[in-house]
C-alpha cells in the first residue's frame, strides 16, 4: 500500500525536433517536457534520475545522474516542477521510462515512477 505522504506523479510531453535531426545519418532528435507534481503531503527533493531508453531496434541505453538538467529541485506539497530535456535516437521510434529518486522532508527516500512514453517521428507509426 502506498503512503499518501510520498506521492509524486510524472507527466511527459514529447516533440520531434526536425531541425536537429539528420535522417540520412540515422539521427533523430526529440525534446520532452517533464512535469513532476508532488501530490504528497510532504515537500520532496528530486535527488537523482534513472532513464531507460529503448530505440526501435530494441537497443537499450540506461542513463543515471544527479537531479534533472543540473538541478535538484525541492518540490513543495501540491506544487510541481517542469523542465525540458532531450535525447537523440538512431531510429524513428522508441520509448523512455524510468524513475526519479526523491527525498521527502522527513528523510524518507522513495521513487517516483516515470511511465513509459513514446518518441516517434510524425508519420513513422502507421
Amino acid at each position: 500500500m502506498s503512503d499518501s505522504r510520498y506521492q509524486v506523479d510524472v507527466s511527459v510531453v514529447t516533440r520531434f525536433l526536425e531541425e536537429q535531426s539528420q535522417p540520412e545519418q540515422n539521427r533523430f532528435a526529440f525534446a520532452y517536457i517533464v512535469t513532476v507534481h508532488n501530490n504528497g503531503s510532504l515537500p520532496a527533493k528530486l535527488l537523482a534520475r534513472h532513464w531507460v531508453i529503448t530505440d526501435g531496434d530494441g537497443n537499450v541505453e540506461e542513463v543515471r545522474g544527479d537531479g534533472v538538467v543540473g538541478q535538484q529541485p525541492l518540490i513543495q506539497a501540491g506544487q510541481s516542477h517542469t523542465y525540458s530535456s532531450g535525447t537523440v535516437m538512431t531510429t524513428t521510434v522508441g520509448n523512455m521510462q524510468g524513475t526519479y529518486q526523491m527525498l521527502a522532508e522527513d528523510g524518507k527516500r522513495f521513487d517516483a515512477v516515470i511511465a513509459p512514453f513514446r518518441l516517434a517521428v510524425p508519420g513513422a507509426l502507421h
